[in-house]
């Protein structure tokens, strides 16, 4: 489908798009994903229906824009908010010529790497809602809706949502940078693991880690971590703390809340023991899902660990 022809010929019969190869309708969702009670009571809405001033983007793209939904795609969305922090991967799967304020038609489009092409995935903006709520990622921002969007045409190029339910976040990383990812076990870890880390973090790689638990899927433990669940490592660092250094590592969850609650937390007082400086560039006591948490810990709690730039 060529974006481009499609909306002007929207825009000059006065009509909204409608996707005819990825409808408004059930079959898009998928036969499975939900029991057939709730698949009748699905609901499309478009976002200029739910909000007076949608816009694709506002104020930048951040991972903090992205929560959850229904959809088990934590595994897409942890490698979505590690391309929201590379900017140079973003602009390839999120192009800049589509909005709600100007030639506005309901359609939309956006890159995911495929087969070794990039492949232009265009579809309508109407979004699926069960009882009123998002069945998809919701935005942070009630009127901010690329995440919303890009996961529909996310699911679009996979067939349905219901494909989106469970995956591997190493496929993920790659469809949307078109990069080389290299996956460490975390239960076996290299020993230069401190080394890898801080040499993907400084190359700018984009990085993400998983918990094991295939059958117990999104059990929350009482430490904090998810089983069975995806998120995406945002950043390494050393600080000095009492004596000596410390190394510790930053993770946030595509919940977008639901954070660890051992040392080097939100509210641990390990952090009463950093230099000020260090803390004020470091901390951020807030419930948006991110969290530090020490080296020793993070291979304790996460199974793998998944690394991906555009060369080897």
């Amino acid at each position: 489908q060529d974006f481009n022809r499609l909306r002007a010929l929207c825009l000059s019969q006065g009509l909204l798009f409608e996707d005819a190869t990825f409808p408004a309708h059930v079959s898009s969702i998928g036969p499975n994903l939900l029991p057939e009670d709730k698949l009748r009571r699905i609901q499309w809405k478009r976002p200029t229906e739910l909000q007076r001033n949608p816009y694709l983007i506002m104020d930048g793209v951040s991972r903090f824009d992205i929560m959850q939904g229904e959809i088990g795609d934590c595994w897409m969305l942890a490698a979505l908010g590690s391309v929201t922090l590379q900017k140079q991967f973003l602009e390839n799967v999120l192009p800049k010529d589509q909005g709600f304020q100007d030639d506005y038609a309901g359609i939309f489009h956006f890159r995911f790497w495929q087969y070794g092409d990039w492949v232009d995935v265009v579809i309508d903006d109407q979004l699926p809602f069960l009882n009123g709520r998002y069945l998809s990622v919701h935005p942070r921002t009630s009127n901010e809706f690329w995440p919303s969007l890009l996961e529909k045409a996310y699911a679009k190029l996979r067939g349905s949502y219901q494909n989106l339910h469970g995956g591997y976040l190493s496929d993920a990383l790659v469809d949307l940078t078109g990069g080389v990812q290299v996956q460490f076990s975390l239960k076996d870890p290299p020993p230069d693991l401190e080394e890898i880390l801080k040499a993907a973090n400084k190359s700018k790689c984009l990085m993400g880690c998983s918990t094991s638990g295939q059958l117990r899927r999104n059990i929350e433990l009482r430490n904090g971590i998810v089983q069975g669940h995806a998120y995406t490592v945002t950043g390494v660092a050393k600080v000095r703390y009492r004596n000596g250094w410390k190394h510790i590592i930053r993770i946030w969850n595509p919940w977008g809340h639901g954070e660890w609650k051992g040392p080097w937390s939100d509210d641990s007082p390990q952090w009463d023991h950093v230099e000020p400086k260090f803390r004020e560039a470091l901390f951020r006591n807030k419930a948006d899902g991110e969290f530090w948490m020490s080296y020793e810990n993070f291979q304790e709690q996460f199974s793998w660990l998944y690394i991906c730039n555009s060369t080897p």
